[in-house]
């Protein structure tokens, strides 16, 4: 009975072994197949999709609205010279796009520079803390479960959520204001930032003319009273704004200024004209 028992079981391991050998056989004869398909059909265009690759920063960030560096490599080397107009990598700018424009032969288009705002002005002394927060110190998780320390339900958490996210270090969290600051030397305009604050506080905005910008930091929704309780910044929907420009709108007790708005012509005089600071101007205020 044993011998047996011995024979079945050398037969059994006999046979896993010959099972093995089959299907590394056919694995090995698969990737053989694979390989030599891939090569007879690879095309002009995969060589010209790798080459421009390597011209990308690679930082595979998505602002571009492709899935990758790869998959924007892609969308060139098919493009037609007018589809290539409508693709730009902002992390490489003006000098990747020229070289991406003369190896597919193509016309550089010109793109206005961009860069990060944040539009919230809550800072320490203008929203202090009303409450303690001992969760997790994420902004997208405590905005799920409070409305915040400062009680305003729209502004910036204060968490750095962004920091931790921005692929180029343009973010930090300021010491003194506690909100989140732009370095707009490091800012590619990736847009990270964007998709990753869950109260929508980010905008990628044109630099402007000698940098110079106007535009509301406030998304506080609240009525006046309200919202000048949980924030001394917030925009109240005053109107002042819009009588001094048109093209300024009021919706939901907030205040929007496009990026469209003249800001050397209009800048100054609407943040003088804001009684509660919720409109920033980056160029310099004449105060004489």
């Amino acid at each position: 009975m044993w011998y047996f028992l011995r024979g079945d079981d050398e037969n059994m391991t006999s046979l896993m072994f010959y099972n093995m050998a089959i299907l590394a056989a056919i694995a090995v004869v698969s990737a053989v197949i694979l390989y030599f398909t891939a090569k007879k059909f690879k095309t002009e265009s995969n060589v010209l999709a790798q080459e421009i690759a390597e011209i990308l920063p690679q930082a595979n960030c998505g602002a571009c609205g492709s899935a990758g560096c790869q998959d924007f490599a892609n969308r060139c080397a098919k493009a037609t010279s007018e589809d290539f107009k409508g693709l730009y990598c902002p992390v490489g700018g003006k000098n990747v796009m020229t070289k991406v424009a003369a190896k597919l032969g193509f016309d550089v288009q010109s793109h206005e520079p961009m860069v990060a705002v944040l539009h919230c002005n809550g800072t320490c002394d203008n929203a202090p803390d009303k409450v303690e927060y001992t969760g997790l110190k994420s902004c997208r998780l405590a905005n799920r479960v409070f409305v915040g320390k400062t009680g305003c339900p729209n502004g910036c958490l204060r968490m750095g959520d962004c920091v931790a996210n921005c692929p180029f270090g343009a973010l930090e969290i300021d010491k003194k204001t506690g909100l989140p600051k732009v370095d707009e030397k490091k800012c590619t305009a990736c847009g990270n930032c964007v998709k990753i604050c869950p109260r929508g506080l980010f905008e990628i905005r044109p630099v402007g003319k000698d940098g110079i910008r106007v535009y509301v930091a406030c998304k506080n929704t609240q009525k006046g009273a309200l919202a000048r309780k949980n924030c001394k910044a917030a925009c109240i929907g005053c109107m002042k704004c819009a009588k001094i420009c048109g093209d300024v709108k009021i919706e939901n007790n907030l205040s929007d200024i496009p990026a469209c708005v003249d800001a050397l012509q209009y800048g100054e005089m609407l943040a003088q004209g804001c009684p509660t600071g919720a409109i920033v101007y980056t160029g310099k205020i004449n105060n004489e």
